[in-house]
């Protein structure tokens, strides 16, 4: 049986990543079809609109989305939608996935680190408020619901594939109520799992313990600003976001998208590194209940990596982003 599922082909090297990991689906036999769409600022200034509705009804029928890359203004413009997406599907779990590869030299080893970000409130609600000419108030939402679910999810996953810790990320110390709530809620879900290490740690420290130590880190939980800025420390330990794949889970709907933006600096160029974005769709295949087609993509791009004869300049290589694709198809 094939899965159905839709596709966001975005803006910057989105397209040209969406075109080449379909490639390797195919040649990996993958069990889907797709609902191709095209979204994003490219698209609102062709048509005004950012996602089409049809796009919108597609997913809503499908209930599974593989989205490459969509650009988001700094500073002004349109809001994210990435961040729409999350909210309006309330795609609360952000699961990042870090792991080191052999075949990536970083000064550090085996960092295996899962992070669970909360993806529908903190300061990422974008509230904002202008007091005056001079002063604006941006506002942090947290609720009970949201941080239990987000926590549970967190030692549940931790439970199901033998992880040993979860680590509270947190700023607690300063912001009493808002994440002192966090905290404490994550100190009550953890009673029911004692079987599995609880510790936390405030924010700043965690990021100078992540450069200093990442090994002693596992699971992680934390709030939807913590989340994104740590998923991209994380990602540097391992050799950079080229290689950060995602997960966005709600009761109903999933999203799976690369950690990386769009990088318009080198669109068209075939310079873009796929993996993080072919690592998505495995995940994606893992959801589906597809798992050994997803082993098998993933043995060939480690066998890849490891060859170093094809890897693309983020990864100190020469290749085009075509060569390495038709590398990864090779080993399938």
């Amino acid at each position: 049986m094939k899965h159905t599922v839709t596709v966001f082909r975005g803006d910057g090297i989105g397209p040209e990543l969406v075109d080449n990991v379909l490639k390797i689906l195919e040649a990996a036999k993958a069990p889907l079809e797709y609902e191709i769409y095209n979204v994003g600022e490219d698209e609102w200034k062709r048509n005004g609109a950012l996602i089409p509705d049809e796009a919108y009804a597609s997913f809503e029928r499908t209930k599974v989305l593989l989205k490459s890359p969509i650009t988001t203004p700094v500073g002004k413009g349109f809001r994210s939608l990435n961040v729409t997406l999350r909210g309006k599907y309330d795609l609360y779990a952000n699961i990042r996935p870090v792991k080191s590869n052999d075949a990536v030299k970083t000064p550090f080893k085996n960092v295996d680190i899962v992070i669970f970000r909360e993806n529908t409130e903190g300061l990422y609600v974008g509230k904002e408020e202008q007091i005056d000419e001079n002063t604006v108030h941006a506002i942090k939402i947290v609720t009970k619901k949201a941080s239990e679910r987000i926590i549970r999810d967190a030692f549940e996953y931790a439970k199901k594939n033998g992880r040993k810790k979860v680590t509270c990320v947190h700023k607690a110390n300063i912001l009493k109520m808002s994440d002192g709530m966090f905290l404490a809620i994550f100190r009550e879900v953890a009673k029911d799992y004692p079987e599995i290490e609880a510790d936390d740690k405030i924010i700043d420290n965690t990021c100078m313990q992540l450069v200093m130590n990442p090994n002693q880190f596992d699971v992680m939980v934390m709030q939807n600003l913590y989340g994104d800025i740590l998923s991209d420390l994380c990602s540097g330990l391992i050799g950079g976001l080229g290689l950060v794949p995602s997960s966005n889970i709600g009761a109903d709907y999933a999203m799976f998208e690369a950690v990386h933006g769009s990088a318009p600096d080198i669109a068209g160029k075939h310079l873009a590194n796929p993996t993080a974005f072919l690592w998505s769709a495995c995940m994606m295949l893992e959801y589906l209940g597809e798992n050994e087609t997803a082993s098998r993509i993933r043995r060939a791009v480690d066998e890849v990596l490891a060859e170093g004869k094809h890897l693309t300049r983020d990864l100190h290589g020469e290749a085009s982003t075509e060569e390495y694709v038709d590398a990864v198809i090779a080993r399938l």
